[in-house]
């Protein structure tokens, strides 16, 4: 493939891969994103290859694609074009493999997805109650193209927005086809974009028209991956994208913000980058048009304030990532104190999608004013754990309950943790609250970039907040006072309260430092740290309380404030306690006679109650 000098070569290449392709033809998708990587898929891909060969199979094609999404039944495969979707796939499999379904189309049943549920078992990745309810947009290539082939995008309609833009758009409709789909910033803020890209059109900065389009890859919440699963599964898709937005704003310079932490979407990223280098979709005069964009791709440190716009910019200079005061605002003197236009992966990725089917098509998904979709990462206690991509608008139920699968082990729901650590949590009450930036607002959280924490009956909320409150601490840059000291003030006293020294007044002492901080704080970070804190009492004040004054775990889950011992009617005297798990000798007994447990010597820790198989062991 050479350079493409025009958009007519651009159709004239798309027509001839398309015409290359056999699509009866089987093809094996691994699900090669760092999840399934980590369960496996490359061990299972070299395996496969190796059977093919020990049995002359030529014709058939191996591809590794991005997240599936259903990330803990990894390692994936799907098999087409019988779309038959095998989960927990090893090398050892790939014989049986060959055998039934490449060579006779049988399904494998011990492969296939059994879900939990409904007891049922399911072929087709169509009818997995998993992807039932979403509305894949965005990850629409994620898992069904292999993501280090431009060919591979090209085929699924990759380019055909950027060639509708230079074909006949101007930057003003782009800006306006963008700001009538109502798409709303992806990166936790949920700003317009389509004023953003109004303002930096419209920045002068210093006169010379150099502007910045900067995206925010530096995805740091915990238990959050949707920006990273776009980069490894769909680079190309981020890098039109980005495209899009540059033409819009009058751009022809752009940076990939990325954590060092993510190396599989930066080498992703840097094929794709190639590959559109070499065929003229980065650079100068792409597609024959007056239209240049340069883009390179920044490693960050994985600084979590560094989500932070003037932080990011920052940090892409050369200094130490702290934000600074606004204004002036980042569209007017950002990078190198030229306009910048900054947005998250997910952001971009939307864009082809609205230039390509036009801004109507997607407002009339979603809801008055939160259109489209949005990607969550629903990690925590919930059956079916995984990435997804919902249209907005969906319930807080039909995200955990019908696409999550409900809480596991007879457990009951209690709440979940949105928008990450800078969120709130939601409870039973919520679960038919649609899911949109303004209600989740009201309800005291907030979408953020898509974090979902879901937490069942047997966790403390008390220490819920302090895990969040101790990752927004750490991450703290330390340049303002509210933050970096109020949220150490706020650290130390639930931790005493985890630990039985909770004082009269400590609730109120909470709640006083977090709305000084939420009001002074310089960043994001800062105004939204104590978020986590002030919903949790706002729910769940009792327990709070329990801590203080009775010195008592309603959950159950901080040792310092347990009493445990061993119930003999239900020891059996394996001596797994004794052998096993107790580290200071605080139990005592003989083979199949019951144990006996010290007080005096216990340290709480637990790990007796969480080895005992016969339930033996109680904790008040």
């Amino acid at each position: 493939m050479g350079k493409l000098r025009s958009i007519e070569e651009l159709e004239l290449l798309r027509n001839k891969i398309n015409a290359s392709i056999d699509h009866s033809q089987l093809c094996v998708y691994i699900c090669g994103g760092t999840g399934c990587k980590a369960c496996g898929a490359d061990a299972a891909k070299d395996a496969l290859q190796a059977m093919f060969k020990a049995k002359g199979i030529k014709d058939i094609k191996i591809k590794m694609t991005g997240c599936h999404g259903f990330c803990e039944k990894g390692a994936l495969m799907i098999i087409e074009p019988y779309d038959i979707y095998y989960c927990h796939v090893q090398p050892e499999d790939m014989e049986e493999i060959v055998e039934k379904t490449i060579k006779k189309g049988e399904p494998i049943e011990r492969l296939l997805y059994h879900d939990p549920v409904s007891g049922k078992i399911f072929v087709h990745s169509k009818d997995n109650p998993f992807y039932v309810k979403q509305k894949r947009i965005v990850l629409s290539n994620c898992g069904h193209v292999d993501a280090e082939s431009i060919e591979d995008y090209l085929v699924k309609d990759g380019f055909v927005a950027l060639a509708k833009m230079l074909g006949g758009m101007t930057s003003e409709q782009v800006v306006a086809e963008v700001t009538a789909s109502g798409l709303r910033g992806r990166g936790g803020a949920g700003f317009p974009t389509g004023i953003k890209f109004a303002e930096g059109r419209k920045a002068k900065g210093d006169g010379t028209g150099k502007k910045y389009m900067v995206c925010n890859g530096d995805e740091g919440d915990p238990g959050a991956f949707m920006d990273r699963s776009i980069m490894e599964g769909d680079p190309y898709k981020l890098i039109e994208g980005m495209l899009i937005g540059a033409f819009a704003v009058g751009s022809d310079e752009g940076y990939i913000y990325v954590r060092a932490e993510y190396p599989l979407a930066i080498q992703r990223l840097k094929i794709a980058m190639a590959q559109c280098e070499e065929l003229a979709l980065l650079g100068e005069n792409i597609l024959g048009t007056n239209f240049s964009f340069k883009l390179k791709i920044k490693e960050g440190a994985g600084a979590f304030v560094c989500g932070e716009s003037t932080a990011l910019t920052s940090s892409i200079e050369g200094g130490r990532g702290m934000p600074r005061i606004r204004p002036p605002q980042t569209a007017q003197k950002g990078l190198w104190g030229k306009p910048t236009v900054l947005n998250n992966v997910e952001t971009f990725a939307s864009l082809p999608a609205i230039i390509e089917n036009g801004s109507a098509w997607y407002a009339a998904m979603g809801t008055e004013k939160s259109k489209g979709t949005k990607t969550f990462a629903v990690a925590g206690k919930v059956r079916r754990i995984g990435l997804v991509e919902i249209p907005m608008g969906l319930t807080v139920r039909e995200l955990i309950f019908d696409i999550g699968g409900g809480v596991p082990d007879g457990k009951e729901f209690k709440a979940v943790q949105m928008g990450g650590p800078s969120g709130g949590c939601l409870t039973r009450d919520h679960l038919d609250l649609p899911i949109d930036f303004d209600s989740l607002t009201q309800a005291g959280s907030i979408m953020g970039s898509g974090g979902a924490v879901v937490v069942d009956e047997e966790t403390c909320m008390v220490d819920f907040a302090r895990f969040f409150l101790d990752f927004t601490q750490r991450e703290s840059c330390g340049k303002c006072i509210p933050c970096r000291e109020g949220t150490k003030r706020m650290l130390e006293i639930l931790e005493r309260i985890c630990i039985g020294e909770g004082k009269d007044g400590d609730i109120e002492l909470l709640e006083e430092l977090s709305n000084m901080i939420i009001s002074s704080s310089l960043c994001g970070l800062g105004k939204t740290a104590p978020n986590p804190v002030l919903s949790t009492i706002n729910h769940f004040r009792d327990e709070y309380e329990a801590h203080i004054h009775h010195k008592k775990c309603p959950a159950k889950a901080c040792p310092p404030l347990l009493t445990f011992g061993i119930d003999p009617s239900k020891c059996k005297g394996c001596t797994k306690c004794v052998k096993r798990a107790c580290p200071v000798k605080a139990i005592t007994g003989e083979i199949r006679k019951p144990h006996k447990l010290d007080m005096k010597l216990c340290v709480q820790c637990g790990a007796c109650f969480d080895i005992c198989p016969f339930d033996a062991v109680t904790k008040e």
